[in-house]
């Protein structure tokens, strides 16, 4: 195990975020039940690539499992991913099953009541199309008159409405938008130009035009931009300490940038870490 648990260890958390963000390992304050069990165990769904999914040997891989394993190198532990459910892992950190959920987490109110966040990276919703395609999305309000396809139920379902209803006020054509049950619909929906773009996240888009082979590209604009976030229990300022410190410098190192780049995600990076504790904490990025 690390032994340097470091001068930082009785540090609070409003400290450490003052601190640069170029700390060593050896300036990490290991939670305790980590320096215990020597694992760091977190919650995760390993079911939503590029996050997190499992590899053509079975093994888990992604963006927050690549993340997780170079911060349990910086405390010098053993990674611990227990396969949760999305729907368990609030109600997980509440009950103390497990100390960290790491998956994209936004910080809504009603989360906030019950855990704590660690922000590190952000998204929104973006449009995907054929790259023939791609300058008839032209001007401020470039998805007005084109065929749109959403997930039903989704945050691209409801955004196209609005997107919609702000086209016929400004005198514009209306979105004809389809709704599909799967992803995967919405794509050879496009694919066979039965619609001429898909709505969705912008970084599973962002995945999807990388793995296409350029059968698909993102366009620029992004809308509900929001910062996202692994959960901790409310309350748990070791695990925040932790969590902030060791992210914060594969943020310095590079180590954090190399990663999201390798998924095509490298436009959904933050300039820093931080925590959240309530909806005033969030900022801007």
């Amino acid at each position: 195990m690390n032994k340097h648990v470091s001068q930082m260890a009785g540090l609070g958390l409003a400290a450490l975020m003052g601190l640069s963000a170029s700390a060593s390992a050896s300036d990490i304050p290991v939670a305790p039940e980590v320096t215990e069990s020597g694992k760091l165990s977190v919650a995760n769904t390993i079911d939503f690539a590029p996050f997190e999914y499992l590899d053509a040997d079975g093994k888990p891989t992604g963006i927050i499992i690549e993340l997780a394993g170079e911060v349990a190198k910086l405390v010098d532990a053993e990674l611990d991913v227990q396969r949760t459910p999305f729907p368990s892992m609030i109600p997980g950190l509440a009950a103390g099953r497990f100390k960290i959920a790491w998956e994209t987490f936004s910080a809504k109110p009603e989360r906030l009541e019950q855990v704590d966040f660690v922000m590190f990276i952000k998204a929104g919703i973006a449009a995907s199309t054929s790259p023939e395609k791609k300058d008839d999305f032209a001007g401020d309000m470039p998805l007005c008159g084109k065929r749109v396809g959403v997930s039903a139920g989704s945050g691209s379902d409801f955004l196209v409405d609005k997107l919609s209803a702000e086209c016929t006020e400004k005198g514009k054509e209306a979105i004809d938008k389809s709704v599909f049950n799967t992803s995967t619909d919405i794509i050879q929906a496009v694919l066979a130009d039965r619609i001429d773009a898909r709505v969705d996240d912008a970084t599973a888009s962002s995945y999807f035009e990388v793995t296409s082979n350029g059968k698909l590209i993102v366009l620029p604009t992004l809308y509900d931009v929001a910062p996202l976030g692994l959960a901790i229990a409310k309350g748990d300022q070791a695990t925040a300490d932790m969590m902030v410190a060791a992210l914060a410098e594969l943020f310095e190192n590079g180590t954090y940038q190399s990663i999201l780049d390798k998924y095509g995600m490298g436009a959904y990076a933050i300039q820093e870490p931080y925590f959240v504790d309530t909806m005033e904490a969030l900022r801007a990025e």
